[in-house]
């Protein structure tokens, strides 16, 4: 699969996928190739419905996954390939989308309650109060919290896209006593320091 990987690649690159989206559709399209110890390039739409059949019955993929992994599919077959899709008339079952689990005021309470530990808890409190992702708290700068605003710049969110969101006056009380502590010079909640 030598240079259908690489075409591929470039392909992904130049339609300006993230690297950890690149890597996935390179992996399930090995993994196509694998099943069926073939080419890709030479399967039709009976070996995708089979595949696809696979992934849901024998790896047991959530919804979210195989969408993910056929949408890398259907990549390698539009875009690369420059074919039409060969399974595009079968419909995915749709998901049910279930609500998240809300915190009353009394439990998001308890637990900044409990958590003693000043930096866990202006991380909690950013995280919570501004509606960020775990992720985006561990990639805030000192420069994305505007105190003057009271917003909360995240960059790179999800789908790569930036945005603001609020800062809370609790939360932002809770930043300066951690400022005050840790000096953060950077990244916000850097990691802990190598000696």
């Amino acid at each position: 699969m030598g240079k259908l990987k690489d075409q591929m690649l470039m392909d992904l690159q130049l339609s300006g996928a993230k690297p950890r989206t690149q890597e996935t559709y390179l992996r399930e399209v090995e993994n196509l190739a694998k099943y069926f110890n073939r080419s890709p390039a030479e399967l039709g739409e009976a070996e995708l419905k089979e595949y696809m059949l696979y992934m849901i019955n024998e790896r047991h993929l959530s919804e979210g996954t195989f969408r993910f992994y056929v949408a890398g599919l259907k990549f390698l077959y539009r875009t690369t390939l420059k074919r039409e899709w060969p399974v595009e008339k079968i419909k995915h079952p749709r998901s049910k989308r279930k609500l998240p689990v809300v915190l009353d005021l009394s439990e998001v309470e308890a637990l900044f309650a409990v958590t003693k530990n000043l930096k866990h808890k202006a991380m909690l409190m950013i995280t919570y109060s501004s509606g960020l992702r775990v992720s985006e708290t561990a990639r805030l700068k000192m420069t994305d919290i505007d105190s003057k605003r009271m917003t909360v710049r995240v960059s790179d969110g999800k789908g790569g896209k930036d945005r603001h969101s609020i800062l809370s006056r609790t939360a932002l009380e809770h930043l300066r006593q951690y400022w005050r502590k840790y000096r953060p010079a950077e990244w916000l909640f850097e990691g802990q320091k190598q000696d």
